[in-house]
């Protein structure tokens, strides 16, 4: 059996808030194995994009382990995390993140900046990514120039095109109607299943919910078993439509 990409340990996070110490996670133990496509869903306020983020070298937990690739990244400093970021995590937002004042070829680009890559291969794997993505047509237009699900495509691209160790995505359809939404999650199923790229998603939505192989429930901060966290998603999406 394959060794999980995703390990956490007993993770807890915690903020302070003056004198007053308030705690979002308690006792996380997940195990999320290479390839695979997770959805973590709970009610608001429930930690589920605290989570994600700390996932994703964003935050950092107050205890317990986190382990990504094999790397303890709860250890590294702020500028190890910025570099393990980089060339392990591909992020999918909300509302897109998108640069206005670059082409929806610049911004798929910017990632690989960092890396060296000589402009030429730059501009082919930029190239095929748009092409993954069907827009190849629009690599000139600005952001205000696209719809809001072509913008979500543009976003994937840039998300994959350093070929990150794990895709994390927060609310990737909760700004799009309801055809857009369809077209990035039939995306990020292609990436998931043709790619091998392994998804962290949260959501509150039950269809997005239907694209992931696996459903984990977070509620006051607390994740349910995984019988638990089945049951209880999986009537979510049942009852939905």
């Amino acid at each position: 059996m394959a060794e999980p990409i995703v390990e956490i340990r007993n993770l807890s996070k915690a903020y302070r808030r003056g004198d007053q110490v308030v705690p979002v996670l308690t006792d996380i133990n997940l195990e999320v194995a290479p390839g695979d496509f997770v959805a973590l869903m709970g009610p608001s306020g429930s930690g589920k994009s605290t989570l994600l983020n700390l996932i994703a070298g964003i935050d950092k937990p107050s205890g317990g382990t986190l382990r990504v690739g094999g790397k303890d990244i709860a250890a590294l400093s702020e500028r190890e995390l910025a570099d393990w970021r980089a060339h392990n995590v591909g992020f999918i937002f909300q509302f897109y993140n998108l640069l206005p004042v670059l082409t929806a070829f610049e911004n798929v680009e910017l990632p690989l900046l960092l890396t060296g890559l000589p402009g030429r291969q730059r501009k082919e794997h930029v190239a095929a990514a748009l092409g993954m993505v069907g827009l190849t047509d629009r690599m000139t237009h600005y952001p205000s120039e696209l719809s809001g699900g072509q913008q979500q495509r543009v976003a994937i691209a840039r998300a994959v095109i350093s070929d990150p160790t794990i895709l994390v995505a927060d609310e990737p359809t909760g700004d799009l109607d309801r055809v857009s939404a369809a077209e990035v999650l039939r995306l990020m199923g292609q990436l998931n299943t043709e790619l091998g790229k392994t998804i962290i998603m949260v959501t509150h939505d039950q269809r997005a919910a239907r694209a992931a192989h696996r459903l984990v429930h977070l509620d006051k901060g607390v994740l349910m078993d995984g019988d638990g966290a089945e049951a209880v998603a999986g009537e979510g999406v049942k009852g939905e439509g």
